[in-house]
């Protein structure tokens, strides 16, 4: 029986067992149920007519999403996708940040939307992403390839139903991590066959026959594979030989009669139905007891199976007559058929090729653009070809003429299930500038599949055009460079002054590259020779480099390094080093590429130092501009804080500053229009100009019409909104105008805020007859005034009365907290450390702490933010009441 059922193994199963990534053994890994991730991915690819997919869960590494499920795809084909940084432009990771699905219907909206992602997997394709979400907590993403449409309006019902699928994996997640299971994944993914997309393998049916009394039994399969007319079937072996074609019917009794006697056929017997359908046979003793070879006892019962093998069977007993090799593929990329010729021309068994995976037979298969064009068959339903050159073994050597067997011409096409593969002779010369070794039979290293050599440039090339800083490079190329080539640890030196200083490092053992810090140019390191001799070093295991290198500690027994010089237009930059877990070999195409990305990060570094050095002189220019330390009053205290931005290497020109005006005190804050050194310049002449009014102590109203006139002078084309309050620190009567800035805010005594809705007049620098009204409003003590920039209030894609009414909410809880916290003092505080774009001061010359603390508390937000496109100034301030402990001295 199972000699038929194994005739064509896996053709049509929908098996979902874990599978490692080149091999069937399985593995206990240490995150959620693998039935539960399993069996969501294959409800998904129904949902969403995909043919292949599989989920990303969170990892143990903050910002990381690993692939826990993969089906219906080769998983060392698409090994650098099984981790994915949440920060890059990648559809997974947009779907994880925004908890929203991503819904791409074809390469075009692909590479429009997301070109790094394109450029990857040039292919024509569709997906879908579609967050896991519960509880207000995103698990991972589940995601599905699928045929490319049109237009994504084909694809919302899939959509949906796939929403659904994912709502339930997340609902199943927050419940096992509420009983305390593992939600995340740290392991390989698991590799399962994804649901036939083709009718069940063939029907099977059982009957026996009793010799002794000729009696019959068929079950109801057996009965419809052998086309029994409906009723009693008559239960003898002359009914079951009338079944079967006439030519057929001469032999069945005789093979009935010899398996009796212990001589079972030891290969399944074909036969035609009376209607002429084809139907495998197999015959066995039924009482299963071993008997001799001359045994004369009684017959014994027989048991068989009967089996409908479907077209399949035929069509291998066909192509194995073929002239031309022919293998077929799974999704899995395991080979499931093979011809003779097949075996032939890959030099590999026939019986050795069959049921393995075809890089784990074919080792030199494995190369780049192989790779590159099944993955390409996997995801698009287009045929493809390639010539892949054949390595010399002993029984057929190299030869420096032409030789038809050395180049292969091979075409894939696939099909819903299968890829059907054809190999024929290429009639090349072969190519003798690149001479290929001898298989020595030693083994092959393993190599990581990684994306085709000819995408990898473009890949990082337009990752590092988003890159500006050295660190934000030196990610980029973590994130992008590791995984396409499998690598595992990564460090960059930069030279500074003749000596190279670690920039970035990741993978190594901690502490391993400190002895290594601040290296000379002649020390005999690989990281400082490879930059000095401008040449990259390939190792292909640690013992090599152990033994170019004596004396040198290395920080693993096992694996392989690439050194890179990173040198840009003739001038030398750092060295890049690429570590890998295992040994491999570098061909002679890899180390071309890995050289010319050498280049591309060699030109980015440079461009990012000269960043992160004009940008540092530039914010030091800004921070020399802002007060270091604020005015003082006995009966008010102030706080301030200014915050960059963080897009683009332009300083902003934010200022806020606290003036004497006569017996009170000037509160001021101010944007200057655009950012860059002239908005920081601008800035600058501003606030000395304010100054210098307020200092005069002229009213509100003369101190921005007469800022307004000088800005008008010095550079007709500069905006600037400015608010202006001279507080009167014994009465608490404050006289505020406004030049087009934002209104302040006014956090009461009882906890209550207010938006001070002030006339005000026209931003500066625009009208020279403007006019700016004053309103007189008073401050209590314990009450708090806030003057802000637009910086902490905008946010992209909503109103900017939204972020107004966010603050004022922050403003009433960061105001309780340090209400509270003042109850709780026992004395008068210490002074902070002044931090660079924090000032602040008391009444008695000591910084307010708990003032300082709400000003902290309504910053923390935009501190912990990446993306500041704007920078951000804030000042608050205070009454004392005329106690020593008064409300807002910690």
């Amino acid at each position: 029986m199972w000699r038929i059922l194994a005739v064509s193994p896996t053709r049509g199963t929908d098996e979902v067992g874990p599978m490692t990534g080149s091999a069937g053994d399985e593995r206990k890994p240490s995150g959620p149920p693998p039935a539960l991730l399993t069996g969501t991915v294959a409800e998904a690819l129904r949902a969403a007519d995909g043919s292949a997919g599989g989920v990303y869960l969170c990892s143990g590494t903050p910002g990381l999403l690993r692939l826990a499920v993969l089906s219906g795809l080769p998983g060392p084909l698409f090994r650098p996708w099984w981790r994915v940084h949440v920060d890059r432009p990648y559809p997974v990771a947009e779907a994880h940040r925004t908890c929203a699905p991503v819904v791409l219907a074809n390469a075009t909206e692909v590479m429009r939307r997301y070109p790094q992602f394109a450029a990857g997997l040039p292919f024509q394709f569709g997906s879908l992403y579609v967050p896991v979400t519960a509880g207000g907590r995103s698990f991972g993403v589940l995601t599905v390839l699928r045929p490319a449409v049109a237009d994504a309006a084909e694809v919302l019902a899939g959509q949906e139903r796939l929403a659904a699928v994912a709502d339930a994996l997340g609902a199943a997640l927050l419940r096992l991590g509420a009983d305390g299971g593992a939600v995340t994944w740290d392991d390989e993914p698991l590799c399962v066959r994804p649901p036939a997309a083709g009718p069940p393998p063939g029907r099977v049916g059982r009957f026996s026959w009793d010799p002794e009394t000729d009696a019959v039994s068929v079950d109801e399969h057996a009965h419809v594979l052998l086309g029994l007319p409906g009723g009693e079937f008559p239960g003898t072996l002359d009914a079951l030989v009338r079944a079967v074609d006439a030519t057929d019917a001469l032999r069945l009794p005789g093979l009935f009669h010899q398996t009796a006697r212990g001589r079972p056929p030891p290969l399944p017997v074909r036969l035609r139905t009376v209607e002429g359908g084809l139907r495998l046979l197999e015959l066995w003793d039924a009482t299963g007891a071993e008997r001799p070879a001359d045994a004369h006892d009684a017959p014994r019962p027989v048991a068989g199976v009967l089996l409908d093998p479907g077209p399949g069977a035929l069509a291998d007993g066909a192509a194995d007559l073929l002239p031309e090799g022919v293998f077929c593929l799974d999704r899995m990329g395991f080979v499931v058929y093979a011809n003779p010729r097949a075996g032939q021309l890959l030099g590999v068994p026939r019986d050795l090729l069959v049921g393995r995976s075809l890089w784990d037979s074919v080792p030199w298969l494995s190369q780049p653009t192989c790779e590159e064009h099944l993955r390409g068959v996997m995801l698009a339903p287009a045929p493809a070809y390639f010539d892949v050159r054949r390595p010399a073994t002993a029984d057929r050597p190299a030869q420096a003429r032409p030789y038809e067997g050395d180049w292969l011409r091979v075409s894939l096409y696939p099909g819903a299930d299968l890829v059907t593969c054809s190999a024929v002779p290429a009639h090349r010369v072969p190519d003798d500038t690149a001479p290929e070794p001898a298989d020595t039979g030693a083994p092959v290293p393993v190599v990581a599949a990684s994306t085709g050599p000819s995408y990898r440039p473009i890949v990082l090339a337009i990752a590092l055009t988003e890159a500006v800083t050295a660190r934000q490079v030196s990610a980029v190329v973590m994130q992008e460079l590791l995984p396409a080539f499998g690598g595992r640890r990564l460090a960059i030196y930069l030279l500074q002054e003749r000596h190279l200083y670690l920039a970035w490092e990741s993978g190594f053992p901690e502490g391993f590259l400190a002895p290594f810090e601040g290296v000379g140019l002649d020390a005999r390191l690989p990281g400082v020779e490879t930059l000095t001799t401008g040449r990259p070093l390939f190792f292909d295991s640690m013992q090599q480099l152990g033994a170019a290198y004596p004396g040198m500690e290395l920080d693993a027994d096992e694996g392989a390094r690439a050194f890179l010089p990173l040198i840009a237009s003739g001038r030398p930059v750092g060295s890049c080093i690429l570590g890998f877990d295992r040994s491999r070999s570098f061909g002679s195409e890899e180390r071309t590429v890995l050289t010319a990305l050498a280049g591309l990060i060699a030109h980015a570094m440079e461009k990012a130092q000269r960043y992160d050095t004009e940008a540092a002189l530039a914010r030091g220019l800004q921070q020399a501009l802002l007060p270091r330390r604020l005015s003082q009053h006995t009966g008010v205290e102030t706080a301030g804080r200014y915050l960059p931005g963080t897009e683009g290497m332009d300083v902003g020109g934010d200022w806020y500053d606290v003036v004497e005006a006569g017996d009170g005190l000037a509160l001021v804050i101010g944007d200057v229009q655009g950012h860059g050194v002239q908005a920081a310049a601008t800035m600058g002449q501003l606030r000395s100009a304010v100054r210098a009014f307020a200092l005069s102590d002229r009213p509100p109203e003369e101190v921005l019409g007469g800022t307004n006139r000088l800005l008008i002078d010095l550079d007709p084309g500069q905006f600037a909104s400015c608010c202006y309050v001279r507080l009167d620190p014994a009465t608490g009567l404050a006289r505020a105008a406004r030049a087009g800035h934002l209104p302040p805010l006014l956090r009461h005594p009882d906890g209550r805020t207010d938006v001070v809705e002030l006339p005000g007049g026209v931003v500066l620098g625009v009208d020279p007859r403007a006019h700016y009204p004053v309103t007189e409003l008073r401050l209590e003590p314990g009450a708090i005034l806030a003057l802000y920039t637009d910086g902490l209030v905008e946010r992209p894609g909503h109103d900017i009365d939204e972020g107004i009414t966010a603050l004022r909410r922050a403003f009433a809880e960061a105001g309780g907290q340090a209400e509270r916290a003042r109850t709780r003092a026992d004395g008068p505080a210490q002074a902070p450390a002044a931090g660079a774009g924090a000032a602040a001061a008391g009444g008695d010359g000591t910084p307010g702490r708990a003032l300082g603390a709400v000003a902290d508390r309504l910053t923390a937000l935009a501190r912990q933010t990446a993306d500041r496109p704007d920078d951000i100034a804030l000042l608050l301030a205070t009454r004392r009441d005329g106690r020593k402990d008064h409300p807002w001295r910690a």
